[in-house]
Formats: structure tokens, sequence, C-alpha cells
């Protein structure tokens, strides 16, 4: 019968192996890194970076974890020897570059390589965000970005409801909301962080018992005023992203230079009868609102969905896009819409996506923000904050 030394022995003589050194040498290269320990010794330190799946899950969790089959892959253990007949399980998988580094984290550790504490989440956290940790490109560092992460919302109505419903959802820990309004009975076609019962109430109150029901996890800050030149900067400063849920150019001017003023990224949304347009106005990486639309229009050219009407479903279908690239900007994971329009006409249902180019004239850059003043442009179209 073969004893465990023989089968230890088997497996090493399959696969390839690292000391420390190389194993550093692989992780600067952009090595895929897997640690197999249990969870209590991975919560007491871990190699930044690490994907973290116990030797007895693996089997079981690894492929919706490391998507890539062709990736090298590192597996470290407490001691090298878990991660020798895990880098067998992998290979029996399928994948085709995989090395145990010798020693394991021990070592690693002895020798004053670089580890720290991983972020760790609470029983019921991981319950509730289960669905997001199971993705690679999430997992709990990113869960724990999340709840880091301070949003602002521009207004509580049409896009400002799914978006706020779906942000809190995904464990945004802290959500701004700025509007001025009261719910009135004909909101309720399309702003669904409202219902009947709260007809009359300030839009901030009701959307923070909305939110605060859906997660405890998320701190609901409200804002009932309008948002103008005397208060815009305190109100966004210190937020990661904001998401412009505005129906008039007056807001989105003001909003655009403060923003850019500060370096906040603004998820841009509008809508109008059955077509709507997000964007992702990001100072230090690409075109802004001034980019997209130099001057506003006039007024007359310029009907806000209370005189032209809007189809209560589609703030539903943007304003869920924009909490989609909101999240994007806070984990930085694939392709946020900067520089790009992503347009949609729901009557025929198509998607189109335009880019968006800076324009050379625009004076509202970052790199001139000492010199942006930021101020009201009045008498543009009816103010308001909510589609």
């Amino acid at each position: 019968m073969a004893t465990f030394r023989d089968l230890l022995a088997a497996a090493k003589a399959e696969i390839a192996e690292v000391d420390t050194a190389g194993a550093a040498d692989l992780i600067a290269k952009g090595a895929v890194i897997l640690d197999v320990r249990e969870p209590d010794e991975y919560d007491q330190g871990a190699i930044p970076g690490a994907i973290h799946i116990p030797r007895g899950h693996l089997e079981s969790q690894v492929e919706n974890r490391i998507l890539d089959r062709d990736a090298k892959v590192l597996i470290y253990c407490a001691g090298g020897v878990r991660s020798a007949f895990a880098a067998v399980t992998l290979q029996q998988l399928g994948y085709s570059d995989v090395v145990s580094m010798e020693g394991g984290f021990g070592r690693w550790k002895d020798e004053g390589r670089d580890w720290r504490t991983p972020v760790t989440l609470s029983a019921e956290q991981r319950h509730r965000y289960m669905r997001h940790l199971l993705l690679p490109e999430v997992g709990v560092e990113g869960q724990a970005k999340l709840l880091d992460a301070k949003v602002l919302m521009l207004g509580a109505g049409g896009l400002g409801s799914p978006s706020a419903l779906y942000l809190a959802a995904a464990g945004v820990g802290t959500i701004g909301i700025v509007d001025m309004d009261e719910v009135d009975a004909s909101n309720l076609q399309r702003q669904i962080l409202h219902n009947i019962d709260r007809v009359g109430d300030r839009k901030v109150d009701s959307a923070k018992k909305t939110l605060t029901l859906l997660n405890p996890d998320v701190n609901v800050v409200t804002y009932d005023t309008r948002l103008d030149a005397t208060n815009i900067m305190d109100i966004i400063s210190g937020y990661d992203v904001i998401v412009d849920g505005a129906d008039n150019f007056p807001s989105r001017y003001l909003l655009n230079d403060a923003s850019v003023k500060l370096g906040i990224p603004v998820v841009h949304g509008s809508i109008f009868r059955f077509e709507g347009m997000v964007s992702v106005f990001h100072p230090l990486q690409g075109p802004t609102y001034r980019d997209m639309v130099p001057e506003p229009p006039p007024a007359e050219l310029a009907p806000s969905c209370a005189e032209a009407g809007v189809l209560g479903v589609l703030p539903g279908i943007v304003g869920s896009i924009q909490a989609l690239e909101v999240i994007k900007v806070i984990l930085g994971i694939g392709e946020p819409l900067i520089g790009k329009i992503l347009s949609v006409d729901t009557t025929d249902m198509t998607f189109r996506t335009f880019k968006l180019r800076v324009d050379p004239d625009n004076p509202v850059t970052y790199a001139n923000r000492d010199r942006i003043i930021v101020k009201e442009l009045d008498g543009l179209c009816a103010p308001g904050l909510s589609h």
C-alpha cells in the first residue's frame, strides 16, 4: 500500500515547482496566484492578489474563478504539500501551466516577502453577496471595495431609482441622494423607489426608507436641497462616483464643472420618450459632458420629460446600466463607457455605441481645474432633478 510520502513523491514528479524567489518572479510577470489553504489560515495572512480556494473545494470552484486554462498559475499552501496535490488536480482539469511553490506561505513570510492580512467579510455579508464572491472579477476584495465606496445620486427619480436600488443591493457602502422634490402620484409610473403610501413625502426620505430596508449595510445620506453653485462643491466632495439623473441642462453643466474641478467621474444618463443614453465622463481619463454638448440648446429645443413624456420602463433600463457602469468604475473591471456613448432605442430595441472625443477647444478640463469657476446657467429650461 502506498504511503503518504509515496503519494507526495508521485505528485511532485508530475508537476513543476519553484522556490519563493522564483514564485516572486512569476508574480511580477503577472501569474495568477492561487491560495489553497483553509479559511482560518488565509484570514491570518496571504500573498496580495491571491485567489483563495480551499483545497477541498478546488474541483468545484476553480473553473469559475480561473477562467483561462492557459494562464500561468502559481499555487501555494502553508508548506508546499497541499499545493503539490492541487497542481496535479489542476493539470487533470486541463490547466496547462501550473506551478507549486516550495515551502509555502510559511517560508514566504519567514523571508520577509510581501504579505498582508486579507479583507474579511462577516458571515452575513458572505451569504448576502455570495454571487458576487463567486465572480473572479469581484471576490472578497472587490466586495470590500464596494462596501467602502461612496456614490452620490443626483436625483431620486426615474434614473436614480433603479440605479440606487441596484447599487444598494450590490453593497455600495455609502449612497448620497440629492433631491428637493416630494413624491407625487404621477411619479409612480417609473420612480420605483417610492410607493403610494409615500405620496406627499420628501423623495429623499422615501428613498432612504427603501434602500435601508433593502440592505442595512448601506449608509444613506440625504440632501433635501436644490443643488446650486453655493453648495455643490461641499456636497459632492468625498464621493467616488456621481450618478447623474438630472433632467435639465443647468444641473448638468453645474455638475460637469464641479466634478471636473474635483476629478470625480460622473455616470451620465438621459431619457426621452422611448430613447435613452449612457456615458461615463471621467475627468482624469476621457471626455466630459462639455465635450459632448459644448453649449446648451435653447429651452424650446430641450423639452423635459414632463412635456414630452417617457415610457415608464425606459429609465429602469438606462438607470440599471448606470449602476453597472458605477460598479465597473469602482472595481476597475471591464471597459466602462469612457469616451463612448451608449444609445438605446426601445421601439426597435437597438443598442448603438458611438465614440466621444475630447474637444480641444473645451477649457473646462481637469488640467485647468484651478481656473474653473463653478457657476449656474439659468433660464435654459425648467429646474428639477427627477425624470
